[in-house]
């Protein structure tokens, strides 16, 4: 995208919005509504149009993956599934449905976050009696899979690979043994 001086932008991964004052190449210099200038690289900004600027900070951005990921998070209403007269609870543990922008984690901090999220819904889980959890983890290279395994093994619970068909590799299935007496 080509960015002109006096264009109105918004960075991508913020909050802050302001106007092209130069363009050196890739990198651009943006200035915001109290007068400081900003550098960012082409790839994390994007053009707003005029008509826009009293809109939200995500529907004010003229890109079509933020509005795709808008509708995204409306759709998903509950964690529970009803499936054969059971009620399931899901739990997805991809990152950016854990937390709205991944900026400055590395890798330890999402890994422990989703892995502290799974312990908590787990733990939520045995406390309400579920009988069933599943965990969508993903495939990736396996690491989140395995921690949860790990994490699983802690626990009075069986899991195994959930239903391919409906998850692909993506998700483990976890049965929780309930004590009858409580």
């Amino acid at each position: 995208m080509r960015f002109e001086i006096g264009a109105k932008v918004a960075v991508i991964d913020d909050v802050l919005k302001g106007i092209v004052t130069s363009v050196n190449g890739d990198t651009i210099y943006v200035k915001d509504s109290e007068g400081m200038i900003y550098q960012f690289h082409s790839d994390e900004l994007v053009m707003i149009k005029e008509d826009q600027r009293e809109l939200t900070k995500y529907s004010d951005i003229n890109n079509p993956l933020f509005k795709d990921k808008k509708s995204e998070r409306k759709k998903e209403k509950t964690h529970f599934k009803k499936q054969n007269s059971n009620v399931v609870f899901e739990v997805d543990l991809h990152i950016n449905q854990l937390v709205d922008n991944v900026k400055g984690m590395d890798n330890y901090s999402m890994l422990s976050l989703q892995i502290e999220t799974a312990k908590r819904k787990l733990e939520y889980a045995i406390a309400n009696r579920f009988s069933k959890v599943i965990f969508i983890h993903g495939v990736g290279e396996g690491v989140l899979k395995s921690e949860l395994q790990y994490l699983l093994k802690k626990y009075p619970v069986d899991f195994y690979d959930a239903s391919y068909q409906k998850y692909g590799l993506g998700a483990t299935e976890v049965y929780i043994f309930q004590n009858s007496k409580s």
